[in-house]
């Protein structure tokens, strides 16, 4: 039976093909109202955000209305249709430049308020720079043509201004992130990659922040890029974003000492994030504690969904 892609996209999850007006036809009322919000939220002038703190809309209340709209007409099970979202990009922007919340306010926000706001903001700012290079032709053999690493200094050079701040996608995830305490903030990253977590099609919110994240943590087991456990060869393979965020991850996490004994800081932090989520079989054979770990190698295709997708 052929799909029906023209059912919103959180109900159906289906992997359409890009349509020429996609973004008129996948949009449900929902996706109207939302995008009337959003509209409503960056009409604002901002003088009026910095004159006071309660002028500021809170992220759950509304400032991600716009970000909702574009993840949920441009984005399928991860993938972007970026070349669509090239071509109607103006929402994007906007929201991007309201991500400068002035700091007294920001600081007055709710802790999981501001980590929905960061979250959101590396996403954004990671679609925004792949839009401004795309379509990405790098010549560099060590990442494939397409990946966001051929974009000069996409994590680490370029600026960007959220919440009070000037700072690159890179001083977000090892300067603010951190600061949160849970490391499945670092798989809610999209990258712009097939090895990054995997994009979600709604913006965060504070009001569903441990729902999305506990989401994230069970979505880790159902993707090779993030775990894969092999019971024939006893071998486990894990991202390589646990050992970029080992620090965090064994500081929050330190595991299970009794079942898993002589493992590592890391190995018990993996472990405490993915066991809950794995298969009856799958969990007897990781307790019987004689797998070997090894790292995968990172996926930097891009995440683009355009022509059917990567290759």
């Amino acid at each position: 039976m052929t799909a029906d892609c023209r059912l919103p996209t959180r109900s159906s999850r289906l992997r359409c093909p890009e349509l020429p007006l996609m973004p008129t036809l996948l949009r449900s009322f929902r996706t109207i109202g939302l995008a009337f919000a959003a509209s409503a939220i960056l009409l604002v002038p901002r003088p009026s955000l910095v004159a006071s703190a309660q002028s500021v809309v809170p992220s759950d209340v509304g400032m991600h209305a716009a970000l909702d709209v574009i993840l949920d007409t441009y984005v399928r099970e991860g993938l972007v249709y970026y070349r669509a979202l090239r071509s109607e990009r103006g929402r994007l922007d906007a929201y991007v430049s309201n991500l400068d919340v002035p700091p007294a306010a920001f600081e007055s926000w709710a802790k999981a308020e501001r980590a929905a706001l960061w979250l959101n903001a590396y996403n954004a700012l990671v679609l925004r720079t792949v839009v401004n290079a795309y379509p990405i032709k790098g010549a560099a053999a060590q990442y494939p043509a397409d990946s966001i690493m051929h974009v000069p200094g996409a994590f680490t050079a370029k600026r960007h201004r959220v919440g009070g701040r000037l700072l690159s996608l890179e001083d977000i995830e090892k300067q603010v992130l951190p600061t949160f305490e849970d490391p499945r903030m670092f798989f809610a990253l999209g990258r712009g990659s097939l090895g990054g977590g995997r994009l979600r099609s709604e913006a965060f919110t504070a009001r569903r922040l441990e729902d999305q994240l506990a989401s994230v943590a069970a979505e880790c087991v159902e993707r090779n890029e993030c775990f894969r456990y092999d019971p024939s060869t006893n071998r486990v393979e894990i991202s390589p974003i646990f050992g970029w965020r080992q620090a965090e991850f064994t500081k929050a996490w330190p595991g299970d000492t009794t079942t898993f004994a002589r493992r590592s800081p890391l190995e018990l932090a993996v472990l405490h994030m993915v066991v809950p989520h794995v298969l009856p079989s799958e969990r007897r054979g990781l307790t019987q504690n004689t797998f070997t770990l090894a790292y995968s190698t990172y996926d930097w295709r891009l995440n683009d969904l355009t022509d059917g997708g990567p290759r």
